[in-house]
């Protein structure tokens, strides 16, 4: 059985299934033994087509980024990132466990410098200098980066949730110490059909907005 696996084995399948045990239990879950377990086949068997668990990891962010729509260099460049932070929040929900790997690697593949590549390509179309690139790229990473980490650790997902768990909440708050936290929670977080998730667009539109400006200027 094992012959036969190794037989079927590719560097693309064992990516693949390295995928999936991150996605079922996140980058801790990821071992040789793991891997080679998902795929059916001996620990040794891995490495002849991967050197080990740092080349995975690398072929995972690349997994990653090329599942993120690459923007174009259309000179709507607003259009363009908003297609991309929309695009790689659903990614970063899909692969949370990847939020803190992406920009880690030293090593990138080549549908992440595709990626990066399209980026800066799309803004440089729309009319941003080298410096305003930069401000712009870096600015709308933090904010989609930093949304997705913020949502993937919130104790709630999806309208509604917010309540839920509210309720243990206000009870610390009964004795009228903290009144902005209490009108914050009773007249916003807490009514029928709040969700966090909608704050990302009202932040995506700061941040665009923001950079209109600069541009202007």
């Amino acid at each position: 059985m094992y012959e036969m696996a190794r037989q079927q084995l590719s560097r693309e399948r064992v990516l693949d299934a390295a995928l999936r045990v991150a996605d079922d239990g996140g980058l801790a879950g990821l071992t040789i033994r793991s891997l080679a377990e998902q795929l059916g086949t001996r620990p040794m068997s891995l490495y002849h087509y991967v050197a080990g668990k740092e080349e995975i990891l690398d072929g995972l962010v690349d997994l990653v980024f090329a599942e993120i729509d690459l923007p174009e260099p259309t000179g709507r460049w607003r259009e363009e990132m908003t297609k991309r932070a929309r695009s790689a929040r659903a990614v970063l929900r899909r692969h949370p466990w990847s939020i803190a790997l992406l920009e880690s690697r030293t090593t990138p593949g080549p549908a992440t410098l595709r990626h990066h590549d399209a980026t800066i390509g799309a803004l440089r179309a729309g009319g941003f200098s080298i410096a305003q690139t930069g401000h712009a790229y870096a600015v709308l990473d933090a904010f989609t980066y930093g949304f997705a980490v913020q949502e993937a650790s919130l104790p709630f997902e999806g309208p509604d949730g917010a309540a839920e768990v509210a309720g243990p909440i206000m009870e610390l708050m009964a004795a009228g110490e903290y009144p902005h936290l209490v009108e914050f929670a009773t007249q916003h977080a807490m009514l029928p059909g709040y969700d966090f998730g909608a704050e990302f667009e009202v932040g995506l539109g700061l941040v665009l907005d923001g950079l209109a400006r600069m541009l202007d200027r």
